[in-house]
């Protein structure tokens, strides 16, 4: 429930593009939705993560300066620059030796070290592509066949990497965790 609750925002703004085809429309709900996702996450969990954080500020940002020039590419590069400083973020980690993915994930799964590297550097290439492939969509096809790219593209793409990772992770798990 609560992956559902934090694809809200773009299920919202996807369904308003459908409903209207307004870009301009669908991104202010996006706006207001991540605005009172952020806020409902405050006063239940009194936090957000960080990438939360980032995602809003882009929404509210990117999307801002959609409504106010009337122009989409601003929000069509939403997806790309967030999966870009997240591969950043991962990429300075591991430069720094504070591997983020192990600090995330580390305390339910134990990996060696070259394989928490490998992980990282997956991850790093990944999101890079991912963001490249957004605006190559985004700027190639119309806006009806991007908005569809963010919801079922993009989001299947990731759901295939996240499973080709467990795969990988599979293999250093013991019998005896499972």
């Amino acid at each position: 429930m609560k992956a559902v609750f934090e694809f809200l925002v773009v299920i919202l703004f996807f369904a308003t593009y459908v409903l209207t085809k307004n870009i301009i429309l669908a991104t202010e709900v996006a706006i207001v939705a991540g605005i009172i996702q952020a806020a409902w996450c405050l006063f239940k969990y009194r936090r957000l993560q960080t990438m939360q954080w980032v995602s809003l500020l882009l929404v509210v940002v990117m999307g801002g300066a959609t409504i106010y020039l009337k122009d989409p590419r601003f929000i069509k590069w939403k997806p790309t620059v967030l999966f870009w400083i997240m591969s950043i973020g991962l990429m300075i980690s591991h430069l720094c030796d504070k591997n983020v993915l192990k600090s995330t994930i580390g305390k339910e799964i134990s990996l060696p070290e070259p394989a928490w590297r490998k992980l990282t550097c997956a991850w790093v290439i990944f999101l890079l592509a991912l963001g490249a492939l957004n605006l190559w969509v985004a700027f190639n096809f119309t806006e009806a066949q991007w908005v569809n790219f963010k919801l079922f593209g993009s989001t299947t793409i990731l759901v295939l990497f996240t499973i080709g990772q467990t795969v990988y992770i599979s293999q250093y798990i013991k019998k005896d965790e499972l």
